[in-house]
């Protein structure tokens, strides 16, 4: 099937006289005919549902389609992006170790990485997202476990070298993480250029709505945790669940199967059934709705590329900006709806130009059917040092444009009239 397709089929088929829509299983218990059946399951859970704290039918039925739509083998929802991200880098580190990180990340994430990383014994070795492959392959260290960017950086809209990062992670013998949630798999799927973990803040396109906040973990089922000897958390029993041995037991994917059996246990970061019922909602129309923000930002961008109130416009999808190369790579259908853009003036004029804005929503969000606008250096990496807001590109005038669904022209007449106040 066509991506397109499977928006629309995967996950879920009805049976004779089935719902036609994926049903709301809202219930976090599950009945079984006897207590050797209910231990059968607590000693391999994909058997079937134990307890709705990490596992429920609705969001089994997404987690599906959403790992249809990477090209992975599994996948698991969590409560939030920064779950998903929390859980995938705890899956695999531990105290001691430490990974790489492209500094072009969302300041949530760095403030994760960071901050409460360090505070659980675990080191970031930030890495430019422009850096020569001996650069990248310089920052490993023997404790080395994965590499972790964003295939377009929120906000600094960056574009990865997925290739490049990938090469690297795999030749010191660890995976390759991306998070792809501005692109989402309509516009790249990063374990088609070598990715072994994909991630998403699924509040942002996938849901497109603003109705509900979560995140997703798909394994690519391609990584092979024993050939490096770095991973015995994947390799050796798991005293915590049964002496499992996930790569013995569950060989098709071990790293997703890991993160449920013990990770969502005990962190129940999971879903509600309702959750992902919306969630769902915003998959079907997905393809439709990438299409047209990515036709929307391309004007937007252009018109503030020839404004002579604008420093200059971060939008990789625009010919002469310096990532266009990566995006006719890795994104040949657009490089989504969000473009960052400096004002002249810096953040005094910035924030006067924003709060004149009339249609577009002064918001702490981004990727929503309707046009909203953030002050990064304000809001959601407000926690940075200046030093980190410049290596994650920010600067005071910087403006995170999300472009919506709207008619362009009443995007583009409110621009104007907000550029005409200051």
């Amino acid at each position: 099937m066509k991506i397109e397709t499977k928006c629309l089929h995967e996950g879920y088929t009805p049976k004779n006289g089935e719902p036609r829509v994926v049903p709301i299983v809202q219930s976090t218990t599950y009945v079984y005919d006897s207590t050797d059946a209910v231990a059968a399951v607590f000693d391999d859970p994909t058997l079937s549902l134990i307890y709705g704290r990490f596992e429920n039918p609705t969001t089994d039925a997404v987690e599906k389609k959403i790992a249809a739509l990477e090209g992975g083998v599994a996948a698991m929802c969590t409560s939030s992006g920064q779950a998903a991200t929390l859980c995938t880098i705890l899956n695999i580190c531990e105290s001691g170790d430490s990974f790489i990180a492209s500094t072009a990340i969302y300041g949530g994430t760095i403030n994760l990485f960071s901050i409460t990383m360090k505070k659980l014994g675990i080191e970031c070795i930030y890495v430019d997202p422009d850096c020569t492959e001996e650069e990248l392959m310089a920052a490993f260290k023997p404790n080395t476990k994965l590499v972790f960017g964003e295939t377009i950086a929120n906000p600094a809209l960056t574009v990865l070298d997925i290739e490049k990062f990938a090469k690297a992670a795999h030749a010191n013998g660890v995976p390759l993480v991306v998070d792809n949630t501005f692109a989402t798999p309509i516009l790249c799927r990063p374990i088609e250029w070598g990715a072994d973990i994909v991630i998403h803040s699924t509040s942002k396109y996938m849901d497109g709505h603003a109705v509900q906040v979560g995140g997703v973990i798909v394994d690519s089922g391609k990584f092979d945790w024993a050939a490096s000897g770095k991973f015995p958390c994947m390799t050796e029993p798991d005293e915590s669940y049964h002496g499992t041995v996930y790569t013995e037991k569950y060989p098709f994917a071990p790293f997703i199967v890991k993160a449920r059996m013990q990770l969502m246990r005990d962190f129940g970061c999971y879903p509600a059934a309702n959750s992902s019922f919306l969630l769902n909602l915003g998959l079907e129309t997905l393809p439709v709705r990438m299409k047209q923000y990515v036709e929307n930002a391309k004007i937007v961008a252009e018109y503030l590329n020839n404004n002579d109130k604008v420093e200059s416009v971060f939008y990789p999808g625009l010919e002469g900006n310096k990532y266009y190369p990566l995006v006719q790579k890795y994104l040949p259908l657009g490089a989504s709806g969000v473009i960052s853009f400096s004002i002249k003036g810096g953040r005094p004029v910035a924030v006067k130009f924003m709060d004149s804005l009339k249609l577009a929503s002064n918001e702490v969000h981004v990727a929503d059917i309707r046009t909203c606008v953030l002050h990064p250096a304000s809001a959601t990496h407000r926690q940075l040092s200046d030093e980190q807001l410049k290596a994650a590109g920010i600067d005071g005038g910087m403006i995170r444009f999300s472009v919506g669904l709207e008619n362009v022209e009443d995007i583009l007449d409110d621009l104007k009239q907000a550029f005409a106040n200051i």
